[in-house]
Formats: structure tokens, sequence, C-alpha cells
């Protein structure tokens, strides 16, 4: 791959700057979004990195002071927000540059949403229409540049965030959330370590296969989730084989913003489960949609056999039908030492009633392919603490 191949600007879902060292056009953009004092919020197991220390270096020279905030939990919470909306204010910032996986851009976006607020940011959840409380004149521009490829909340409407109080993860939502640019440059991801990029890729074809088998009606984002599911079924297996393969870091990244625009379709059972256990247990949100994945698919498989006809055909699998799909997941699990139960990491039984309850009740619930009530979340749940499928 060229410096210069997949070098293009994009308008959809929103303004995109796609392509190898496009990091270099950092200042220029702040500059278009009128900020003059950025808060760069990021993951702190980035912020030390030569990487981050690159960035604000070079807006410096460019005049562009950076603040720097990384007080965030892997499931970002309401306390790590407020304390970046203290910083937001303290160091008299205009605007939010979200840089990292998907705590950093689900945090970031949370900051430029709460910082011009006075309700709680419980108030913003999405139920109903609560979104019309927010203060649209309070928030402040973001550009979220992601370093994995699996949330796509670079190009999402919506923040994922813990209520500690009542461990439960919460979706904020507003239009306007939705950054105002978006880069995509793949040499931010060169080298992030095979299980992480497993993980997360995993994640991406959690949004991208749940987003095709939702019952909604929506054929753009069903065409967009089949073929990010082909970039990945050809690109995952090579960036975590050679995390330095450009081409295959840039694909995945597409990938990933692919799944999250499509997910407007919806999502499903797997992200119903894996929002509960992520706030009871602080586990990577990648790691168990990739767990949940092969018992949702089972548990669905009298509503989806259509589609997954379909998506066998489009990526060419050697077993047709259900079974192919569900043997390449498998095979993906295996081949990337992704655990095949939850009981592997140290996620037990004991708390099966209340998780099927707080499933049930997920937002991500309605759009599952088959209406599943708390009994039927309980069986999967079950099913894969014990391995069974």
């Amino acid at each position: 791959m060229t410096d210069k191949s997949f070098f293009t600007n994009w308008n959809y879902p929103t303004a995109m700057r796609v392509g190898a060292g496009r990091i270099s056009e950092l200042p220029q953009l702040c500059r278009e979004l009128g900020m003059a004092t950025p808060l760069l919020v990021t993951d702190p197991g980035l912020v030390s990195l030569p990487m981050v220390q690159s960035i604000v270096e070079n807006s410096l020279v460019a005049g562009l002071p950076l603040a720097v905030f990384s007080e965030i939990k892997g499931n970002p919470t309401g306390a790590n927000v407020s304390a970046g909306v203290a910083a937001f204010r303290a160091h008299g910032c205009d605007g939010v540059i979200a840089l990292g996986g998907g705590s950093a851009l689900d945090a970031g976006k949370a900051i430029a949403l709460m910082v011009g607020q006075t309700h709680p940011i419980w108030d913003f959840e999405d139920v109903g229409d609560n979104y019309l409380r927010v203060n649209t004149h309070g928030m402040m521009p973001v550009i979220a540049i992601p370093t994995t490829a699996g949330t796509g909340s670079e190009v999402g409407r919506s923040s994922v965030i813990t209520d500690e109080n009542a461990r439960l993860k919460k979706i904020i939502f507003h239009p306007r959330m939705l950054p105002e640019i978006v880069l995509l440059d793949p040499t931010l991801t060169l080298g992030l370590p095979a299980p992480i990029t497993a993980a997360t890729g995993m994640d991406a074809l959690s949004h991208n296969l749940e987003a095709f088998c939702a019952p909604n009606f929506h054929p753009m984002a069903e065409g967009i989730a089949l073929e990010a599911m082909r970039l990945i079924s050809v690109y995952l297996p090579r960036a975590v084989a050679d995390g330095n393969d450009l081409e295959a870091r840039m694909q995945m990244l597409v990938a990933s913003s692919m799944g999250a625009t499509a997910f407007q379709r919806g999502l499903g059972a797997m992200h119903a489960l894996a929002h509960p256990l992520g706030a009871l247990y602080d586990k990577h949100h990648g790691l168990l949609n990739a767990i949940l994945m092969p018992y949702v698919l089972v548990a669905n498989r009298t509503a989806i056999e259509e589609p997954m006809s379909r998506l066998s055909r489009y990526l060419a699998l050697p077993t047709a039908g259900f079974c192919g799909v569900l043997e390449w997941v498998l095979f993906l699990r295996r081949d990337f030492a992704i655990p095949h139960t939850l009981a592997e990491i140290g996620i037990g039984d004991e708390d099966a009633d209340r998780i099927a309850q707080m499933a049930a009740a997920d937002p991500s619930a309605p759009s599952n392919p088959l209406p599943f009530g708390a009994d039927d979340y309980r069986g999967i749940f079950l099913n894969a603490c014990r391995g069974e499928i």
C-alpha cells in the first residue's frame, strides 16, 4: 500500500478525512471548526506514548496548544465525564479532540455535550424524547480520531456511559453528538497488540452482523453491513497476524465506521447482554461481544436463516447457510485465541437472573430478530458461561 492509497475525503455520515499520515492535518481542521484551545481526550494507556506526545508537540508548533485529559476507564463513567468537563472549563477550551479507542471517543463526545448543560447527564439517556432537553447552543465541536478498529464511535450520535451508582450502561444520545470531522489514519493503529486488534475487530463484526440481522427496514444500512463483513473477513486476520499491515489497518478502520453507520438499523441480543456484563464486571466490550456471538446466533437461528444464507454466499464460505456462518465465527474465535466461554474471563452464573432482566430492558433488545424475554436471555447467558452451543 503506497502512502497515497485510500487517501480521500468522504462526507458520509459526516466529514471524513481518510488516509495514512492525515493526522498532520489536525491543526488545520481545528481551525476550520473555530477551535483555538481544544481539549484532547484520550485513553490513559495512550497519553504517555510517543504518538500522543507527537500530536501535542506538532500542534503546539502549528500554534494550537492542546490541553490533555485522560482520566477515563475502559468503560467510561459519569464521573469520568464530569472530570473531563471540569478540565475543559479549567483550561478555557473551545472544542474536543477525541483520540483513542471507544472509551475515549465516547467520553470525548459526552464531554463536548455536557460542558454547556445544566441537566445531569442521565437526563439525556436515549429514552423517548429526552434528547430535546439538550441545550444545543452549549454543545462543543468534536474531531474524532480512532486508534482502534472496533466501536465505530467516531461516526455515532451517542455515547455509552456507565452509571456507577445504578451499575448500568446508559446510552446518551443527541443527533448533534455526531463529530463534525473524523480522521481515519491507519498509521495511528499500527502495532496495536494482536489480542486488542482481535477483540476490537470482532466488535466491528458484531455491529455489522447484528445490523444485518435486525428486522427493521433500512436497505442502505443492510448493504453497508454486508460489505463491511466482507472487509472484515479479508482484513481482520491480516491485521491480527501482522500489526504493521497498513492496508489491513486501513480497511478495518473503514469496516468499523461502517458498522456504527449500519447499526442505525438496530443491534440485538449480543449488545443487550454485553452492556450489563460490561457494567457489572468491567470487561472489554468487544471481547464480550466476541464470546457471546455464536450463542446469540444459535438462539436467533429460526429468524435469520435467510440473511445468513445471503451472507455465506457473499463471503464465499465453504459451507452455505447458517451453519457456514456459525463455522466461520467459531473459526475466527479459535484463530484469534478468544475464549469460548464467559467463565474463562471470570464471569460466573450467580447473577444470571439479574443479568437476564437487565438484558431484556436494554435499548438494544427491541431490534433483536426474535422478541427475547428475560428467560431467553438467561438461557443464552448460561450457555455462554458453560460453552453450550
